[in-house]
């Protein structure tokens, strides 16, 4: 079975090892024949700065509606970025702020106060590269950034469900390391998941 899959590669830094996890992931999806799109948000041009906040007054750059357009048309998303103070980098921050607004990814209700999510029957990947070791992004400082994205973000949007492949210590890494890593991502592109 065929998925359309959109790939947001949201490290600001270019030729980083997830530029690799990324290109081996996007062609074992398209030996698949997946349909792939990418959006490198280094290379885009837009605002991160979410300047009139809700009120709706802030145009949307061309890039950020193309990005509606490929998040509606995808069936899978798969978030590549680096794990900065816990989190995400401010480029991949305002893009979600800018682009995942409400009437595109979800809408308010009257009286309530969970929406109506609007993006129901997409699933994600997370792939998450840091240098901390794993167990102390989990046990001790409880996954922030993961938490933010796969409830604050993708399952209030309706996208489930949300896998997270996390790679810690990749400073560190050796080239034997790294190759298993690549390897992961082939094997995660070519079930498309």
């Amino acid at each position: 079975m065929s998925k359309n899959i959109l790939i947001i590669h949201g490290h600001p830094v270019n030729d980083t090892f997830i530029d690799q996890l990324h290109h081996a992931y996007t062609e074992a999806a398209k030996k698949q024949s997946a349909s792939v799109r990418q959006l490198v948000l280094r290379e885009k041009s837009f605002n991160i700065n979410f300047t009139e906040g809700y009120r709706g007054n802030q145009a949307l750059e061309n890039d950020l509606l193309d990005a509606q357009e490929a998040i509606s048309w995808a069936d899978h998303l798969v978030f590549f970025y680096p794990n900065w103070w816990g989190t995400y980098p401010a480029l991949l921050k305002g893009f979600i702020d800018r682009t995942f607004l409400p009437g595109f990814a979800f809408k308010y209700k009257n009286g309530r106060t969970d929406p109506e999510r609007l993006l129901v029957g997409k699933t994600a990947r997370l792939v998450v590269t840091m240098d901390s070791p794993k167990w102390y992004y989990y046990l001790v400082q409880k996954a922030p950034g993961h938490h933010a994205m796969r409830h604050g973000l993708l399952h209030f949007c309706g996208i489930k469900p949300v896998r997270i492949t996390t790679l810690g210590l990749t400073r560190k890494a050796d080239e034997k390391q790294r190759k298993k890593w690549i390897q992961q991502m082939e094997k995660l592109g070519a079930k498309m998941i």
